[in-house]
C-alpha cells in the first residue's frame, strides 16, 4: 500500500477517530487504528467493541491496501509533523511515514485479527447539529459515574413524533431536553428509545456540534443493540446499555406556581463564594424570602460565610439545603439571563420535594420548557 494526503487532513482524521478509545485497552489489537486505501480515498476506523468511529479524506492512493497502527501513537506523530505532505508506505520491515525531512518507521498490526467494524442500517433521523450538541452538554453531566448501576450511566434518547428527548439521572437529580426530531417520509407513530453512555454522547456533541446535521440510526437487537450518529464524513456509533431507564419523567410537577426567579449570573458567582468554607459533601442553605435569596454555609474550623442575591418569589417563604456542585451544573445548563426555581409539593409531608430548575428570560416572562432540571434537596442540621 503507498498513499500521499494532506497533513492537517490526516492529523485531524487520526485525532477524530481514537478519541473514543479507551487510555488502556485490555486487547491490544484494539488500539490500532484500521486505514483502508483506495478509489475513493482513505477509509480510517477504530473499535473497541464499545464504540466505534470511521471517517473518510481525499487522498493520492498509488497502491490500494488496508493496515494497521497503533492509534495513538500515529495521532501524536501526525499532529506534530511539519507542514508538508505526508506519504504513508507499506515497506518490508513496518509502515514507512514520511513528511518533509522527517521519516518515521511503525510497527504494523495484523489486519486479519481485527474485528468488523459495525454497520447501522435501521430507523433513522435528522436533529440540527447545534442543538444536539447543546442538549448533550445540558443533560449528560446529570448521568451517574458509578458503573454500580450501568443503566443510570448513560443517556435515554427518545423519540417521539417530531421530538427527540435526552434524559439522564443519577437519582438525586434528573435533566430533560427537548430538541427537533425529523424522521423525513419514514415518519413512525411509534417511539423509539436508546440507552447511550455519557462518555460517548459527550464526545459526539464535541466533534459534531458544527456539522448542520446530525443523522441518528437505530440498529440491531439482543444484545448488539447500536446507535450511530454520522456528520458528513465521520460517523460514532456505540453499544447502548442493556436494562431499563427508570420512568423519572413522572416526578416532573404539573403545578408550578410557588417559584423564585433569579438572576442566573448572580446567583451562580455567590453560590461559588459561600460554598469555599464548604466540606465537599454538605449541603448549602438557601433561604428564600419575598425580595431576596440568601445562603448560609457553616464549614471546618470555624470558617462560616453567608450572601444574598436579588430574587422574585411568588408563594412562601422556604429554606432548604441543596448540593452547591450540583445546583452550579444546573445554572450553567439553563443557557438564560435568569433561572426559576420552582418548589414542588409532595403528598408525604416528611418527605423532602425536589426543585424545578428551568430557563426564564426575564424576572416576569418564562422561558422556553425545552430544558428541565430536577433537583433533590438534603437535609439541613438544626
Amino acid at each position: 500500500m503507498k498513499f500521499h494526503v494532506g497533513r492537517d487532513v490526516f492529523s485531524e482524521a487520526v485525532s477524530f477517530v481514537v478519541k473514543l478509545l479507551p487510555q488502556r485497552n485490555p486487547q491490544p489489537i484494539l488500539a490500532g487504528v484500521l486505514i483502508e486505501a483506495g478509489d475513493d480515498g482513505l477509509s480510517l476506523s477504530a473499535f473497541d467493541y464499545e464504540a466505534s468511529a470511521r471517517t473518510t479524506i481525499e487522498a493520492s492512493v498509488d497502491e490500494p491496501g488496508t493496515i494497521l497502527v497503533h492509534g495513538r501513537l500515529l495521532s501524536d506523530i501526525a499532529s506534530r509533523l511539519p507542514n508538508a505532505p505526508i506519504q504513508v508506505e507499506v515497506e518490508d520491515d513496518g509502515i514507512a511515514l514520511t513528511c518533509g525531512s522527517a521519516r518515521f518507521m511503525l510497527a504494523s498490526m495484523p489486519v486479519q485479527e481485527y474485528p468488523a467494524i459495525p454497520e447501522v442500517t435501521g430507523e433513522s433521523g435528522l436533529v440540527p447539529a447545534e442543538d444536539f450538541a447543546t442538549a448533550i452538554s445540558q443533560v449528560a453531566f446529570a448521568a451517574s459515574r458509578d458503573d454500580v448501576t450501568p443503566v443510570l450511566t448513560g443517556v435515554q434518547l427518545e423519540v417521539s413524533g417530531t421530538q427527540l428527548s435526552l434524559v439522564a439521572t443519577d437519582r438525586y437529580r434528573v435533566a430533560l431536553r427537548d430538541i427537533p426530531w425529523d424522521s423525513g417520509s419514514a415518519a413512525s407513530e411509534e417511539s423509539t428509545s436508546a440507552l447511550v453512555p455519557a462518555r460517548t454522547l459527550t464526545e459526539v456533541g464535541k466533534t459534531f456540534s458544527h456539522g448542520g446535521e446530525i443523522s441518528i440510526s437505530f440498529s440491531g437487537s439482543g444484545d448488539r443493540e447500536i446507535i450511530a450518529f454520522t456528520s458528513g464524513d465521520k460517523t460514532v456509533t456505540s453499544l447502548l446499555i442493556k436494562g431499563n431507564f427508570p420512568p423519572v419523567r413522572r416526578l416532573f410537577p404539573e403545578q408550578t406556581e410557588h417559584h423564585a426567579v433569579v438572576n442566573t449570573a448572580d446567583l451562580a458567582e455567590a453560590v461559588r463564594r459561600v460554598s469555599l468554607v464548604l466540606d465537599r459533601s454538605a449541603p448549602l442553605r438557601f433561604t428564600f424570602t419575598g425580595d431576596s435569596v440568601s445562603m448560609d454555609a457553616s464549614g471546618t474550623e470555624q470558617a462560616r460565610a453567608n450572601e444574598s442575591v436579588e430574587a422574585t418569589l411568588v408563594g412562601e417563604d422556604v429554606t432548604l439545603g441543596l448540593n452547591p456542585q450540583y445546583l452550579l451544573e444546573a445554572l450553567g445548563a439553563v443557557r438564560s439571563e435568569f433561572t426559576r426555581i420552582t418548589f414542588t409539593s409532595a403528598e408525604n409531608q416528611n418527605k423532602l420535594s425536589p426543585v424545578l430548575i428551568t430557563p426564564q428570560t426575564s424576572v416576569e416572562k418564562g422561558g422556553e420548557d425545552t430544558f428541565r432540571y430536577l433537583l433533590q434537596p438534603n437535609l439541613l442540621l438544626r
